[in-house]
Formats: structure tokens, sequence, C-alpha cells
């Protein structure tokens, strides 16, 4: 079965020709003028991804982005014409996996939306060959099976990307993790602000464990990445 991937995009001469290009490659698209359509047709049936232009009519991409993230972890990719760091930060903090500036040619954005459900595969794969289905570290337990993160037994929320990256620290544990190991594990492609995208990720991480109250520390090693630690390690 395709895969089902929604858009909101109000500017038609953007919009038909991104689902074009979707559709050729085998994915079914449903296209919308703006994101509260778009997410009203998320509550009947939640497709595979969602491509959010930032700037629309009624609801920005940020709002209905969090709206999603409160939901669902589906992969989310931001679209905006603006390109500015602000919009970059606001984008990843608020959780989508993705983000691309206009103008941009289809083909790239089909390359992205490849890259982020082939991890999305990849990661099933490696969960799925995992001897346990529990992967767990200090008071973290990730159960694999459901993708859910537990913190002494209650489950807190983290997106998709968040934990994959946590995983990876986790089955890391005993060594520092470059930033380039991190982009090319998690990412899987260049970004143009490349520190950025895992430095903000690593901020969101530190945010909900601390909400959570956990003992787990993700630990920065200045000029190289980071490892994760516990607070009686300290």
């Amino acid at each position: 079965m395709s895969k089902l991937i929604y858009i909101a995009e109000d500017e038609a001469n953007i919009r038909v020709p991104i689902k074009a290009f979707l559709e050729k490659e085998g994915y079914t698209v449903t296209a919308f003028e703006n994101g509260d359509l778009l997410f009203d047709a998320f509550g009947n049936h939640a497709p595979d991804l969602v491509i959010l232009d930032v700037m629309m009519p009624g609801s920005s991409g940020f709002i209905i982005c969090t709206k999603i993230r409160a939901v669902s972890n589906i992969p989310i990719i931001m679209l905006t014409a603006r390109g500015s760091d602000e919009d970059y930060t606001t984008g990843i903090s608020l959780g989508s996996d993705d983000y691309l500036t206009k103008p941009f040619s289809p083909v790239k954005l089909v390359m992205r939306v490849k890259a982020l459900f082939r991890r999305l595969e990849m990661e099933s794969s490696v969960l799925s060959t995992t001897p346990t289905s529990k992967i767990e570290y200090a008071d973290i337990v990730i159960d694999a099976d459901n993708l859910t993160t537990f913190c002494k037994g209650i489950e807190f929320k983290l997106t998709n990307t968040e934990l994959k990256f946590l995983i990876h620290l986790i089955r890391n544990k005993d060594k520092a993790i470059s930033r380039d190991e991190l982009l090319t594990k998690i990412w899987e492609h260049e970004y143009a602000i490349e520190t950025r995208v895992t430095d903000d990720t690593v901020k969101r991480l530190r945010k909900k464990l601390a909400n959570a109250n956990s003992d787990t520390l993700i630990e920065t090693v200045w000029g190289f990445g980071f490892r994760i630690g516990m607070k009686s390690e300290e």
C-alpha cells in the first residue's frame, strides 16, 4: 500500500507541482489550501507524513505542527519563504523533522520525503532485530515494540527524531558521539545549518528529560558532540 501524504500550501503554483511530483513517485497525496483543513482531515484519517507551509491563511504551519505533535509522531516537513534562523529554530523546536526554504526544487522535496521514510523503515528494522523489546538506561525505558518512552514508569512523548537520537546515544553509552555521526545516522543528509539541528534536538530532549524528572543527562563534549550520562555520575 502506498504511503499517504498530506500537504498544506496556500499557493497553487507550489501545491500542484509538489502533489504531481510525489504522486509520480507512487505516493498517495491529498493537498489542502490551508493547515486548518489539513488538521480536520487528520482527525478523521492520519497520513504517513505531513508537509506544512509556515505562512498560510488561518492557523500557521507552526500552530498546525504543534497540534499534530500533541497527538502523533508522524514525520513533518516545514516549508517557508523566509528562511530565517528564527523560523528554522521554531520549526525544529516544535518537533518538525525537516525544513525547506522556498524556492526549492520539487525533486529536492521528494528526496527529503524518501529520506524520512527510509529512516523510519531502518529504525523499525533495527528495532525488530533487537534481542529485547526494551531499551533501558538509568531511569529511562524505551518500549521498542510500541516506540514509547517511560521515565520512572511514566510515559513521556518524544518525536521520531528525538527517539532515534536518544536510542543512538543509549546504544553508544560508553563513548561520545560526534555531530557528524549524528547527522549521518539520524538525518542522513546535510543541513544548511548543520550544527544547529543536532543542538536544537538536544535542547528539546534535555527539556523533556528535565520535565520528566529524569536522572539521565545528555552531556556536551565541547567541539565534538554529545554523550549520555547520569546525574549521580556528576
